[in-house]
């Protein structure tokens, strides 16, 4: 990345957000744009790839806190002109940008600080040998039953992402052949040119930034030394992954570029549902039918758990339609290893038909209890309101 680059490129308008954007902003417009112009859904669109490249250069910037302060001071310092049109004093004493990300100044032999240890790693200090660039992030998508997603699972993925050319091994070059050093910048890759007091550094034309030549093209890459690569690799999928999770495995995305970092890989998981169970955060939720005799005389009842034994617990006297009961530690995984709880919602049955020795029994019941009128209370409190 050369200095004018960093000067003149507003990175917050290729992504479309403002200055003040915040970090989760500026991801979340980031993966909307990388969806849109990703190559492998733009097959042959070469204006989609350019732009898909521009947006993961910027968001690099942009998503890194301190990248993303040193590229503000950057601009705000030289792209508003504050030092451009000679030195302080307008006593011709020029600088190059070489000289001032090295800490040293033309004509004088002090070394040093200097502005490069302001702006960190942003701009080529040496100005000879192009900068390592980081992979792009790389999203994909998995679909888990809901037994994998409570207890985790290790599944394939297969993924196709921007790689070191496997024919010529990135070098761009047909086989047999070697691609010579580029003759206009020496193999830096950028080349120096005078605005001002000061001298700027752009990307090499004839060999675009690479630093290298290549006469004979691969058949494969056409001489760029990227190319497209489909790998299958295997992911373990914590357990409690919950339905629209994303999850991010740092380092598994693209492969970098001249020695840089590979990309982020983030997966987002899609859990299918269950025909008895459903999920409440880390606990688990099963709804149990309770005979009316249950319900109003209390007992024990027995409870299916998720790939597990079943459990018995205890039913108050009394129980009403819709409580809650709880079996500790039969629930989802959490990230330390323990469990949470299965909630167990009993739900009164009453049966459609009622005859024989069970007709006689509710009608003596309805006989005892013809004094009792459950809806008293609801008649007082209407009366009182």
């Amino acid at each position: 990345m050369s200095t004018k680059d960093y000067v003149e490129k507003d990175y917050y308008k290729v992504l479309g957000v403002p200055k003040d954007a915040t970090t989760a902003e500026i991801k979340k417009t980031y993966r909307k744009l990388a969806r849109e112009f990703h190559p492998d859904a733009n097959k042959g669109d070469v204006k989609a790839e350019d732009r898909f490249k521009d947006i993961s250069e910027a968001y690099d910037v942009l998503s890194d806190d301190k990248r993303r302060k040193e590229y503000d001071e950057a601009r705000s310092l030289f792209g508003s002109g504050g030092m451009r049109g000679g030195a302080p004093g307008g006593n011709g004493y020029s600088f190059d940008f070489g000289d001032l990300f090295t800490g040293s100044q033309a004509g004088g032999g002090g070394a040093g600080g200097g502005i490069g240890d302001v702006f960190g790693g942003l701009f080529n200090r040496g100005g000879r040998q192009p900068q390592p660039r980081r992979g792009a992030d790389v999203e994909t998508e998995v679909t888990l039953s809901f037994e994998e997603a409570v207890d985790g699972a290790t599944v394939p993925l297969r993924m196709t992402s921007q790689a070191a050319c496997r024919v010529c091994s990135g070098t761009g070059a047909k086989a047999g052949t070697t691609p010579r050093v580029c003759p206009t910048c020496v193999g830096a890759g950028t080349v120096s040119r005078g605005q001002g007091a000061f001298a700027l550094s752009d990307p090499c034309r004839d060999c675009k930034g690479r630093g290298m030549i290549v006469d004979d093209p691969c058949a494969e890459c056409h001489g760029s030394g990227r190319a497209s690569s489909a790998r299958t690799m295997q992911v373990r999928i914590p357990a409690g992954v919950q339905d629209a999770q994303r999850i991010r495995l740092k380092a598994k995305g693209a492969q970098g570029e001249r020695g840089g970092q590979n990309g982020d890989l983030y997966v987002t998981v899609h859990v299918d549902t269950h025909p008895v169970f459903g999920r409440k955060g880390d606990n688990l939720t099963v709804t149990v039918p309770v005979s009316f005799p249950e319900a109003a005389l209390g007992g024990t009842i027995e409870v299916p758990t998720l790939n597990g034994p079943a459990v018995r617990l205890r039913l108050p006297a009394g129980s009403a339609n819709g409580l809650t009961l709880r079996a500790r530690g039969r629930g989802a995984t959490r990230k330390d290893g323990t469990r949470g709880d299965l909630l167990v919602t009993v739900e009164v049955t009453v049966p459609q038909q009622t005859t024989g020795d069970a007709l006689t029994a509710l009608e003596q019941y309805r006989e005892a209890t013809a004094t009792e009128d459950p809806r008293a209370a609801l008649f007082k409190a209407a009366e009182g309101a």
